[in-house]
């Protein structure tokens, strides 16, 4: 199959360009804002537990998750996959070399960096808010696959993030006259058939983890045992996409990582071990009811 002729701009109003990553990231958030709020303003649910926050407190939350997506996918690039971004701030030649770190409209967002920086975010949030962080993770881990599907599709869209070499029915020559013009006339990934792995981790990562958690959730009522979905989420993530990587090319110059594992793999296997422990510990543990929330504090007359 050819790449079809997709425009990885939208719309361009002027100088800016709309383009359909961002796009993919705003409609992530967005989505995932309205599905937890659905599930923090349904008490029944959490029984006997309560929800761990309110939806005001879950619109605050919105700009913490945001700020962490962003900066740790950002951060977590760089420092997974092209370190020398760092070094360049300080032996760079010239400022766009030296602050290329920051240019985040170049491209270049590490899914695992930004998981890092929403556990932060989440972490200080829920600490300076007295929150239980187990139960607001469960809150939150439901609506990470919803991002995730629409990241990979807009990954699709641009061309990027291709698969290895295949003969599959279904395989795609990642080749059009759009993707020549953005790279001065060649296709990175060649004129050969690959797989589209792009789309198989939307359909992995984001659409059956989606369903699996929400059957977990709305079916078994699991939000009672606090870290269980979070523990779910990270152990199916994990594995999906250690599954995948082995249709997925690796990045340039990981090609030969130790044991034959790809940086993705390495990547997943503390989550899926993390994820695995709270399970066992969500399911070890007695349901009970959560103690009374605190009462604010009281403001000067």
């Amino acid at each position: 199959m050819i790449f079809p002729e997709f425009d990885p701009v939208l719309i361009q109003i002027g100088p800016l360009p709309i383009r359909w990553y961002a796009l993919a990231y705003v409609a992530g958030i967005v989505a995932g804002w309205w599905y937890a709020a659905q599930l923090v303003k349904r008490e029944r649910l959490w029984t006997p537990r309560r929800p761990p926050v309110t939806n005001l407190q879950l619109d605050d939350l919105v700009l913490w998750i945001t700020l962490g997506i962003i900066l740790g996918g950002r951060f977590g690039y760089a420092l997974f996959y092209r370190p020398e971004f760092y070094g360049q701030l300080f032996t760079g030649d010239g400022w766009g070399q030296r602050l290329e770190l920051f240019q985040l409209w170049t491209g270049g967002m590490s899914f695992h960096g930004g998981f890092l920086g929403v556990v932060i975010a989440l972490a200080v949030y829920g600490t300076r808010n007295r929150i239980n962080l187990l139960s607001l993770g469960d809150a939150i881990a439901p609506v990470v696959p919803i991002g995730i599907f629409f990241g990979r599709i807009a990954n699709f869209i641009n061309g990027e993030l291709w698969g290895r070499p295949t003969d599959v029915p279904w395989a795609i020559r990642f080749c059009n006259d759009t993707i020549r013009a953005t790279y001065n006339g060649i296709c990175p990934a060649g004129d050969i058939p690959r797989h589209p792995s792009q789309l198989y981790e939307g359909a992995l990562e984001g659409l059956a983890l989606l369903i699996i958690l929400s059957l977990v959730i709305w079916k078994w009522r699991m939000l009672k045992r606090p870290g269980f979905v979070t523990g779910l989420f990270l152990a199916g993530y994990g594995l999906a996409r250690a599954l995948l990587e082995n249709t997925r090319q690796p990045d340039v110059g990981l090609e030969n990582l130790p044991l034959g594992l790809t940086m993705g793999m390495y990547l997943s296997i503390p989550m899926i071990l993390v994820g695995v422990w709270l399970i066992w510990r969500a399911l070890k543990t007695p349901v009970v009811a959560a103690p009374p929330a605190p009462e604010p504090e009281a403001k000067p007359a």
